[in-house]
């Protein structure tokens, strides 16, 4: 009976040794944490996440930190074609530069074509965006006086925008040749019935010239290279505040060519009235949210 009291004891001692040591087991992967996670699967898992998450999560530990930086990462939330931008933008391809430095580069508001027209990509999407001018843009009359005048504001990127005073025939046509990704895209035309200006430190809108825009429409029209058109009337309606009015859509696909060529323009011709008080910021694209 001893030896059997005893075989039963070491039993006992061996399988409450083994049930320690199986629980001390399950204690240390509890204690595992996201920093324990290899950098390769942080990577996987950032890869997932839009740039500005990314950002965010960089600093919860080192391999969140790391994988940050990978290219791989970063290769996903740039533009297919960002050689093409940044030597379009740049007038070069800037060598020797990681993925995610590439990346803020696009997303910083860029100017080209002498300050006239600014890009960037969105922080959220990687969308291109592009703005354009009123410097930029051709319209009719501009350099007379009587008309049209350029006034400094600090409610526009380019600093000033275009203000009309009043005029017969009205006319602002644009034309873009830009290497956009494929996709489709969206041209507006960002106005204002009245001219800013501050009083006593506070923004107004004088809006004592707006006339002529209730009685016929604005007459918005787009066209591209290879044969894409679209038309469109509007009233313009909304007095002291900035709006954008949709001139269009058109479809960036897969080509040979590496540059998209629109023509764009705002009207209204009808010289049995004068139209006035508008003020013209800028013509700017945006991809078109499906």
């Amino acid at each position: 009976m001893g030896v059997a009291h005893s075989g039963l004891h070491k039993d006992s001692s061996s399988s409450s040794s083994s049930s320690s040591s199986s629980c001390f087991a399950d204690g240390d992967l509890l204690k595992l944490g996201l920093g324990d996670l290899p950098e390769g699967c942080v990577a996987m898992i950032v890869e997932n996440l839009d740039p500005v998450e990314i950002c965010r999560f960089s600093k919860l530990n080192r391999a969140f930190r790391g994988a940050s930086w990978a290219d791989c990462v970063w290769e996903s939330k740039l533009p297919p074609n960002y050689r093409a931008l940044l030597e379009k933008i740049l007038g070069g391809f800037p060598e020797n530069l990681q993925k995610r430095h590439l990346y803020t580069c696009l997303s910083r508001i860029n100017s080209f074509d002498d300050g006239t027209k600014k890009v960037w990509i969105d922080k959220r999407t990687s969308g291109v965006c592009l703005s354009i001018s009123a410097k930029g843009l051709s319209i009719t009359g501009i350099d007379d006086r009587r008309y049209w005048s350029h006034i400094p504001t600090d409610e526009s990127r380019f600093s000033s925008v275009a203000y009309l005073q009043q005029i017969w025939w009205f006319e602002v046509d644009g034309e873009i040749d830009f290497p956009f990704p494929v996709g489709t895209y969206s041209i507006f035309f960002k106005l204002q019935l009245g001219r800013s200006g501050k009083w006593f430190g506070r923004r107004v809108c004088n809006t004592e010239q707006v006339h002529g825009w209730d009685i016929k429409p604005v007459r918005f029209q787009l066209w591209t290279e290879d044969g894409q058109h679209s038309s469109s009337q509007c009233m313009l309606t909304e007095r002291g505040n900035w709006t954008h009015y949709h001139a269009g859509d058109f479809v960036v696909r897969e080509s040979n060519k590496s540059s998209t060529k629109i023509k764009f323009s705002m009207t209204q011709i009808d010289c049995t009235h004068t139209k006035g008080g508008l003020s013209l910021d800028s013509a700017v694209v945006y991809p078109k949210l499906v």
